[in-house]
């Protein structure tokens, strides 16, 4: 991709070439999961087709703004992004907000380049599961809990009984096998830009200057400078991204709305956003 990329940066420059390059950006902004009001792959498929087919783009940018979700949304989506990058042979470019995060940051991976504000948060490279415990409250509220399986580990994790290891053992057994696949994927897209910092793959995020220092990301540039040298200052911007129905903009959807509003707060909240 780099050689294409610097190809049409060249062509751009040219005195007797007049199209100008344009350039599909999609915007990919809040939590990843399969709610109405989230990122997720079949919302976003027919806009990533849309960007990467209509007008023959010169490339695709992605303006990332995600705390994270869904580690298998996360995964269809950026696979999506691979796919359609390769099938149409088109360079992507991911340019990071206030954070690419956890499945923002996997989002933002599938890019060809990722860049940043000095002040972006990314990395978070890591699999979470939590969750309350309330068996104690039922107890002393005089509730017994009932629970009929026919099955030893239907029951693993019920919040309203108490936790037992072996529940726990395997609830960690998949989150290693999830964080594993991330590692592998991260390694693939981001390959000998890396640096060996064993912190990398931790959980921990890093602002961006520092994220680019460890390989993390390119560097810090904001999209319309960095895209008008990539392909001139006359560079054309395609702007692509979901659009509301009658009946959310009527506010028929406030309560699901607000829910969503809430579990997203808390989501970026954990990046001090």
């Amino acid at each position: 991709m780099p050689r294409m990329t610097n190809w049409i940066a060249l062509k751009s420059r040219l005195p007797f070439t007049k199209s100008r390059s344009r350039v599909a950006v999609v915007r990919l902004s809040g939590s990843i999961g399969t709610g109405r009001a989230s990122l997720n792959d079949e919302a976003l498929a027919p806009i990533l087709e849309k960007a990467f087919k209509k007008g023959k783009p010169s490339a695709v940018a992605l303006l990332i703004n995600s705390p994270g979700g869904s580690p298998v949304q996360s995964s269809l989506i950026a696979a999506r992004i691979r796919r359609l990058a390769e099938e149409k042979n088109v360079p992507v470019h991911a340019f990071v907000e206030d954070v690419a995060a956890s499945g923002g940051y996997w989002l933002a991976a599938a890019a060809d380049d990722i860049w940043v504000d000095f002040g972006s948060i990314v990395g978070s490279i890591g699999v979470i599961s939590a969750g309350f415990g309330a068996p104690i409250f039922l107890a002393r509220q005089g509730i017994e809990r009932r629970v009929h399986t026919s099955g030893k580990s239907k029951s693993t994790l019920d919040p309203f009984l108490p936790q037992k290891d072996e529940d726990v053992a395997r609830l960690k057994d998949i989150l290693e096998d999830l964080h594993s696949g991330f590692i592998a994927y991260v390694k693939e897209r981001r390959g000998d830009k890396l640096s060996d910092n064993p912190d990398i793959f931790t959980g921990e995020f890093w602002l961006g200057r520092r994220a680019a220092k460890l390989g993390l990301v390119d560097g810090e540039a904001h999209m319309m400078p960095k895209l008008q040298e990539l392909y001139g200052k006359k560079v054309r911007l395609m702007r692509y991204g979901p659009k509301k129905g009658l009946l959310s903009r009527f506010g028929a959807t406030m309560a699901e709305d607000a829910i969503a509003a809430v579990e997203e707060r808390a989501q970026y909240a954990r990046f001090g956003l």
